[in-house]
């Protein structure tokens, strides 16, 4: 692991401090993009303006990440317990919801106008789709920790997606069967992004209810309940959506489904990258090992961090969930993705790309041995397939 070494013999250390604190303050620029189109189509009187969200996200940040390169500096640890109690860092989280929401009704009032096309219609919605999945990660960042303000703001910020069980599944789910088979949320070595979607969509759904079932009969309640916390998540979500419905009419409801879909989508691009190939191996008693820093795929690119609360940090994230972002570090031995989130995200979207480019990192990271990653179960057929009649050949020999 990377680490800031100790003062010389003789000198007392300066206090550290954090060169990117006022830095995170960058992120609120994410629910301000759907103002920022509006500003610029009006400035220009270029509808494609509207458009502006995903170019923000899949070519400047890109750009940016590039430009900036990385950081891969970790705090002391001497300074972790005052960044953790630092509440100016979660100021930069809880700030986002006010603009988020302000952002969604404010789409709704464009979205009524009759000036603009179908097509600036459909620009607004993708745009607003951004800012609703990136606010998947401020859930995710608020979601973890012990205060019930935060938990209570995480699904807040889930209802604009129709995402509230990932709160449920996430926490409960995948921090358990993370980079394994058992796991929806886990992409397999030889699995595509596009097949890897409904895959987790559905079964990210299925796990949060059976985990929240179980939950409930253990406690003897019933299911069917307020206290089912993924029935009150998708309540949340049709009270903001019939609101908003009603406000602004139901020519606001199919941008709004398109928005809360991309917004979602982004999450899973995401996850697609997070542990693509990557599995952990069983005990002899027949349990996993115990989730490393090798199991997660990182970045230190500081542009994608910077906006994402360094989510890229994962491993350390799943070693330590509760540990907050702006002290998440950097781990020599976890596997490092050749760039940051943004421009991963657009490569997981082409299949042959993404495969050129990930899969040869995945064998590396297993030393050519294929058998030990978490593989598509098309592509373990044909390995195993290949093997039967090498192994025939050598019995006979």
């Amino acid at each position: 692991m990377t680490s800031t070494g100790p003062a010389p013999a003789g000198e007392t250390a300066a206090p550290w401090r954090d060169r990117k604190r006022y830095a995170w303050l960058l992120g609120l620029a994410v629910p301000t993009l759907p103002f920022q189109a509006g500003a610029l189509a009006a400035a220009t009187g270029q509808g494609l303006w509207w458009w502006w969200g995903p170019v923000f996200a899949f070519v400047l940040i890109p750009v940016l990440d590039r430009l900036i390169g990385t950081d891969a500096e970790n705090p002391p640890e001497a300074a972790i317990p005052v960044l953790e109690r630092d509440r100016y860092y979660r100021w930069c989280t809880y700030l986002y919801l006010p603009l988020q929401y302000a952002a969604l009704v404010w789409a709704c009032v464009q979205w009524t106008r009759p000036e603009l096309s179908a097509a600036d219609r459909t620009g607004l919605a993708a745009t607003v789709g951004v800012v609703a999945g990136v606010a998947i990660n401020t859930a995710h960042e608020l979601g973890h920790k012990r205060e019930s303000l935060e938990r209570r703001l995480a699904r807040v910020a889930l209802a604009q997606t129709c995402y509230g069980h990932f709160h449920v599944e996430h926490n409960h789910g995948h921090h358990i069967r993370v980079a394994t088979a058992e796991d929806p949320a886990s992409s397999r070595l030889g699995e595509s992004f596009w097949a890897f979607l409904p895959r987790a969509v559905a079964g990210s759904a299925r796990s949060a209810w059976r985990l929240e079932a179980r939950r409930l009969e253990r406690r003897g309640r019933p299911v069917w309940s307020r206290e089912n916390d993924v029935l009150t998540a998708w309540a949340m979500s049709a009270v903001l959506f019939g609101a908003l419905t009603a406000a602004f009419g139901p020519a606001v409801l199919p941008y709004l489904a398109l928005q809360a879909v991309l917004g979602f989508c982004l999450l899973e691009s995401v996850n697609y990258l997070e542990h693509y190939g990557l599995l952990r191996e069983r005990r002899p008693d027949g349990r996993y090992e115990r989730v490393a820093p090798r199991h997660s795929w990182n970045s230190n690119n500081t542009t994608s961090n910077i906006f994402l609360y360094q989510l890229q940090r994962h491993s350390d994230h799943h070693a330590n969930p509760l540990r907050r972002y702006q002290t998440l570090r950097h781990f020599d031995e976890a596997p490092q993705l050749p760039s940051g989130y943004a421009s991963m995200i657009v490569l997981a979207w082409a299949t042959p790309l993404w495969r050129r480019v990930m899969d040869p990192r995945v064998l590396a990271h297993y030393g050519g041995d294929a058998t030990r990653a978490n593989l598509h179960p098309r592509l373990r057929r044909r390995l195993a397939e290949a093997a039967a009649p090498a192994a025939g050949t050598a019995g006979a020999a």
